[in-house]
């Protein structure tokens, strides 16, 4: 099983160290931290109680896109609604999909900052978010405590005797291949002259969200790259017989709109 904890702009470094311990408990070894405020520290050490060689281990990234560059499935941590709506399951039902999904690529499964989470920003890099549910009187959970839950409901589905999971036949198109596809995306929605006519600014972000839900595997984001890569050969064909007139796109509705003939 292949599945890292990656932590986003830790503050307190004592954090770091009881998510190692957490993790270490339920047999997950791959940490991987996204701009610690404070890393190595004696105080993450102390609060590892033993699990010094995960955090040994750990790998430090400057930024989120290197630390789930080889991951398939990217699942994020979040205790808060968001402006646009995004698939959200609970601590069983991910671990299932990221057991699953283990068997044949790299898992991650991300947490914000201790103040404020997951960004926005952050999000548009996952496929789906996973949310623990608390007693509304009193919902804040440490992250160590949100990284024990979700890793107890893993190693419950991966601890010895159980029989093994089904392997997908197709790895996950991983973090890497999709910020390519999306780049991909972008540059033919350009050229085509494809933007939101709506005057919304989250066309990429709605885009993202779709292909995220998708769970497209490696097949998958090369046949749509092949697409894109058709798209543009064929407009340059045509392009150079018609003297390069460009066409333009919109995500405005087409109904009730006049025919154009």
């Amino acid at each position: 099983m292949s599945l890292r904890i990656v932590l986003v702009d830790t503050n307190h470094p004592g954090n770091i160290g009881a998510v190692a311990r957490a993790m270490k408990n339920m047999g997950l070894r791959e940490l991987h931290l996204v701009r610690p405020q404070a890393f190595p520290s004696v105080e993450a050490t102390s609060r590892a109680s033993g699990a010094d060689d995960v955090l040994n281990a750990a790998v430090v990234h400057h930024d989120l896109e290197s630390a789930i560059a080889e991951c398939g499935l990217i699942i994020g941590t979040s205790a808060r609604k968001r402006h646009l709506p995004w698939e959200l399951v609970e601590p069983r039902e991910c671990a299932a999909r990221a057991v699953q999904a283990s068997l044949t690529g790299k898992v991650a499964l991300v947490f914000g900052s201790e103040r404020f989470g997951l960004t926005n920003e952050a999000v548009t890099r996952c496929n789906l978010l996973v949310t623990i549910p608390t007693h509304p009187d009193y919902s804040s959970l440490n992250i160590a405590m949100a990284v024990q839950v979700l890793a107890y409901e893993i190693w419950m589905l991966m601890r010895p005797g159980l029989p093994p999971p089904v392997e997908r036949e197709v790895p996950l198109a991983t973090g890497d291949d999709m910020v390519k596809f999306y780049a991909h995306l972008e540059q033919v929605l350009e050229e085509i002259n494809f933007r939101d006519r709506t005057g919304g600014t989250q066309l990429m972000t709605r885009i993202r969200r779709l292909f995220n839900r998708a769970q497209v595997d490696q097949n998958e984001v090369n046949i749509l790259r092949g697409i894109l890569t058709a798209v543009q050969g064929k407009r340059r064909i045509a392009g150079s017989k018609s003297g390069d007139k460009t066409s333009t796109g919109s995500t405005e509705p087409t109904q009730g709109r006049p025919s154009r003939r």
